[in-house]
This record gives structure tokens, C-alpha cells and sequence, in this order.
């Protein structure tokens, strides 16, 4: 029994590392996301249940921008305006989100991203795993 339940994770694990993202999916990061957890390098993760902040990301003609958003009770959000310019590009069959502000640049690897998911990895081998974020009132 053991064996099945490895060879089953086994193939679930090597499908899931095999997915990549094409340019057709690229306008599914339009919208908000919200964070879920973050996987460290040595297996550990961090859960994130309750988020104060999500990303909103508006992604069109290969340039775009992530902002972060504070959603309030009645269905609003406080918002600044401070926002990170993008741009995704391809490199070697590999799709890159390339971050710019006034203060820094940098660039994080695309994972997976589909209408509900996005996996994200930073260059110190952080992932990101975000789900997409449901607005909610209680007007």
C-alpha cells in the first residue's frame, strides 16, 4: 500500500513540476491574489490564513503593474500609490515577471498560473503560492 501512495505522489509531483506557463495564459494574473503560504528551500512552509494585504495585478501588451491593496469589510480597498511596474517575458521556454520601482529591480520565475492559482519563486528560492482572492461585504 505504501508503494501505490508513492508512486502516486510521484507522479503527481513530476506532472506538477512539468507544467509551464505559456504566453496564452499570461492574462490570467489580471486581478487580485491572495497569498497562501510561502515554501522555503529546506521543505519548511509558512501558512498564511488571514492576509491584511492582497496583490492586485493589471497585466496588458507585455507591461503591467502589481499594487497592493487593503480590502475593508464593505467591499472596498484602501489603496496608495506606490505600485511596481512589470513586464513578463519568455526566457528559454521559462516566463519571468520583471519588477521595477523607483528604489529596486528584480525578477521572480512563473510557475504555474491558471484562473485560480499562482506559484511564484524569487531568486533566493522562496515560492509564493497564491490563490485568487474573492471580494467579500458585509454591508
Amino acid at each position: 500500500m505504501k508503494k501505490i501512495y508513492f508512486v502516486a505522489v510521484f507522479i503527481v509531483v513530476l506532472f506538477s513540476c512539468q507544467h509551464t506557463v505559456k504566453r496564452d495564459d499570461l492574462t490570467k494574473i489580471n486581478g487580485y491574489w491572495e497569498i497562501q503560504k510561502v515554501a522555503f528551500p529546506d521543505g519548511q512552509e509558512k501558512q498564511y490564513t488571514i492576509n491584511e494585504t492582497i496583490d492586485f495585478f493589471e497585466w496588458k501588451d507585455e507591461k503591467g503593474f502589481r499594487k497592493k491593496l487593503k480590502p475593508q469589510f464593505d467591499g472596498t480597498f484602501v489603496v496608495n500609490n506606490e505600485q511596481e511596474q512589470i513586464e513578463i517575458k519568455d526566457s528559454a521556454g521559462v516566463m519571468y515577471i520583471y519588477y521595477t520601482t523607483k528604489f529596486d529591480a528584480w525578477k521572480e520565475e512563473l510557475n504555474l498560473l491558471s484562473d485560480s492559482i499562482l506559484i511564484l519563486k524569487n531568486k533566493d528560492n522562496l515560492t509564493y503560492h497564491y490563490k485568487r482572492f474573492i471580494p467579500f461585504s458585509i454591508k
